[in-house]
């Protein structure tokens, strides 16, 4: 039986209609971060279109071989963490070294579903002091905002009361419509160049990566485990709430062999969605759950049609004035910000810990050539051991 049979009769509005707010609200949510974090290793134009297009050829085919597969509403999405990662602590870092970096960030996530055990340490990872890691890096992005306001007070201005605005109602479409009227606000000022910008379809690109050891311990760990923690997992948690079973170690293999044989094109990480699965796994898909895998058809073709049209979107994006851009991207973590802080306080014993993790992933360090998110994790870890050692040990020593 076909699948547009299967779908039954008026099945499809639910399904292509929720697929592309999916599609709407995760572009234009998050692609001003993408450009950003593939500025900051030193990207050129057509290595950002190469970026943005191979991530979403990677979305739509992965959410497609996972849905199929499986028969349930599984959809992929880029690593908004990750990109925010990139942004913040790849400086100095090359193109072809953070290529690398994103194949080691794939290759151990197919290893995660490879050896059973080292998924499970991940997920052992304490959830406070992930969440505190994420904190600190975002907040280290969010933080440019007031300074863009004042930058461009009567735009960015509005469009701060705008996004509050929208989150009391409609927090889904907060960013999207605030990256909408930043572009408007930038055509009103005049604020794109004479030769924006050019129609055209998007080629990849090709560049062979280059492995740094420093660089896959200080960007390829920390961006695996970010991805883990603050994609993957949610979004199986996403699935279960639902109702349906997800296939953890399928998700690992095919997301992390997306990514290894995407990154040489730019793309950093593919994982499951979070944000965007509740929107196709509810009856507003389709009525019948058994049918909502579905979706992932309108999904591969809408993806297919902004990826070959990646090129366009970086231009005009990327012809926005600085501090618009850092505006939008920063109000564009807001909530990925506020769910991590109130994550990393939930629970009493482990705050501690997760504010040293927090503070030293957000103070920007080096050490011997590794970013500061590796180590804010580490020391957290540290001394989360250390307490619950001594706990221990402190209740054995008590009164017999």
């Amino acid at each position: 039986m076909s699948d547009i049979a299967i779908a039954g009769r008026g099945g499809w509005f639910g399904l292509i209609s929720s697929s592309a707010t999916a599609v709407v609200v995760g572009f234009a949510s998050t692609i001003l971060l993408i450009m950003e974090a593939a500025r900051a290793v030193g990207a050129n134009p057509a290595q950002q279109a190469s970026w943005a297009a191979s991530l979403c050829f990677g979305m739509a085919v992965t959410s497609l071989i996972l849905s199929w597969r499986y028969r349930i509403p599984i959809i992929t999405a880029w690593s908004t963490p990750g990109a925010a990662l990139i942004a913040t602590s790849a400086a100095g870092i090359s193109y072809e070294n953070a290529l690398g970096a994103f194949l080691a960030a794939g290759l151990l996530t197919c290893l995660a579903a490879l050896i059973t055990p080292l998924a499970r340490l991940i997920e052992r990872i304490p959830a406070p002091l992930a969440s505190a890691m994420l904190a600190g890096v975002l907040l280290r992005y969010s933080l440019g905002v007031p300074a863009a306001a004042l930058a461009m007070p009567l735009v960015i201005l509005p469009l701060i009361a705008v996004f509050f605005a929208l989150r009391l109602s409609f927090p889904l479409f907060a960013v999207p419509v605030v990256v909408a009227l930043g572009v408007v606000a930038a055509l009103v000022t005049h604020a794109f160049p004479a030769d924006c910008c050019a129609l055209g379809i998007t080629w990849l690109q090709w560049t062979t990566p280059r492995f740094d050891a420093a660089t896959i311990v200080s960007l390829g760990i920390p961006l695996f485990l970010v991805t883990m923690a603050s994609q993957n997992l949610p979004g199986f948690a996403v699935l279960r709430a639902s109702g349906y079973q997800p296939p953890v170690i399928g998700s690992l293999w095919v997301t992390g062999l997306g990514s290894m044989l995407l990154a040489p094109f730019g793309s950093h990480q593919i994982n499951l969605a979070a944000i965007t699965a509740s929107l196709v796994v509810g009856p507003e898909t389709h009525p019948d759950p058994r049918k909502r895998w579905l979706f992932a058809w309108p999904y591969l073709v809408m993806y297919i049609l902004v990826g070959l049209a990646a090129a366009t979107f970086v231009q005009v994006l990327g012809a926005l004035p600085s501090p618009l851009i850092t505006a939008i991207a920063g109000l564009a973590l807001f909530a990925p910000l506020m769910g991590s802080a109130q994550a990393m306080m939930k629970e009493a014993r482990d705050i501690e810990s997760a504010l040293v993790t927090f503070l030293v992933t957000a103070s920007g360090i080096t050490l011997l050539g590794v970013g500061s998110a590796f180590w804010g994790l580490v020391a957290g870890l540290a001394l989360f051991g250390a307490r619950h050692v001594l706990g221990s040990v402190s209740v054995s020593a008590g009164p017999k």
